[in-house]
This record gives structure tokens, C-alpha cells and sequence, in this order.
């Protein structure tokens, strides 16, 4: 029976051993929006944004913004509860709901809202109205965390205007 245990004890430590690796793997990642209108109901419950960053498949500077800025609010105690980020694929034809509950595609949506190049972190309402400036590019990369601090504030205000 121990030589069972021994075993089973040696299969976690490796499970416990690759979590790790597979988190890292991961980091870039964000959740694709699905339901615009209810995403952003969800967030304004939270008392924030519905964060939207528009990116594409081979835009480098995309991935440095979502492992480097926009992942990282899901672990932040200040933002954590407060705010959902999603991604909308400019170069995808994956279907989305918008802000008015009409079928739609990512690229469609990223066009309605005149998107033409990519990173863009846009700050939305349960309405669909934007409730800051977005953001633009990578702009300067020391300041890019202070940046989208700003814009969640100016947001969470702009909500409890309403």
C-alpha cells in the first residue's frame, strides 16, 4: 500500500511541478467577448467597466499589453472585482453579441467602432457609450500602467454620474 501512495504522492509533486508552467503558458490570454450587453451589465454590477481590448492574431505589441497590463488586473485586489476585460479579435469572424443584443462578428463590431490599428483598450458602459478616452497603441511603456488606472477611474466616475 505504501509503494501505491509513494506513487501517488510522486504524480501530484509533478502536477504541483507543471501548474506553474501551464499559468505562464497562458499569460497572454484573455477571455474572447461573447455578449457584449451582458459583459458589460456585469461589470457595471461590479461598479466598473466593461475593458475591451481590440487586438489581432499577429500584433506583437497586443501581447505585451495583455500579459503586461491587462492580466494582471484579474489578480489586483483594487480592480479585480470592479472591472471584466475582454477581447475582441479584429481579424476574426467569431460571432459576438453587441451592446443592442444583435448577432455580430468580431471584425464587424471592431469596424463599427473604427478600429483601425491595434492594441486599443476601450472603457464601455452597460449602455455600449465609451467612459474614457482609450487607449491608444502602446504610448510610453513606464507610464502605460498609470494610464489605464486612470481611464477605470475616470469610468468608475462617469458610472456613478449615472
Amino acid at each position: 500500500m505504501s509503494r501505491v501512495l509513494k506513487t501517488v504522492g510522486r504524480l501530484c509533486g509533478c502536477c504541483l511541478l507543471a501548474l506553474p508552467l501551464a499559468v505562464l503558458a497562458s499569460g497572454d490570454k484573455l477571455q474572447t467577448a461573447t455578449d457584449l450587453r451582458a459583459e458589460a451589465e456585469r461589470a457595471s454590477r461590479f461598479g466598473g467597466p466593461l475593458i475591451l481590448l481590440f487586438s489581432r492574431q499577429d500584433c506583437p505589441y497586443c501581447q505585451t499589453i495583455k500579459r503586461d497590463h491587462l492580466r494582471p488586473l484579474a489578480s489586483n485586489l483594487r480592480y479585480r472585482d470592479k472591472v471584466v476585460v475582454r477581447q475582441i479579435d479584429q481579424d476574426s469572424d467569431a460571432p459576438i453579441t453587441d451592446f443592442g443584443g444583435e448577432r455580430s462578428t468580431h471584425s464587424r463590431f471592431a469596424a463599427a467602432e473604427k478600429i483601425k490599428l491595434v492594441p486599443v483598450v476601450a472603457f464601455y458602459g452597460p449602455d455600449g457609450k465609451r467612459l474614457a478616452d482609450p487607449i491608444i497603441g502602446t504610448r510610453l511603456p513606464d507610464f502605460y500602467q498609470s494610464y489605464l488606472e486612470q481611464a477605470i477611474e475616470k469610468s468608475v466616475l462617469a458610472l456613478q454620474r449615472r
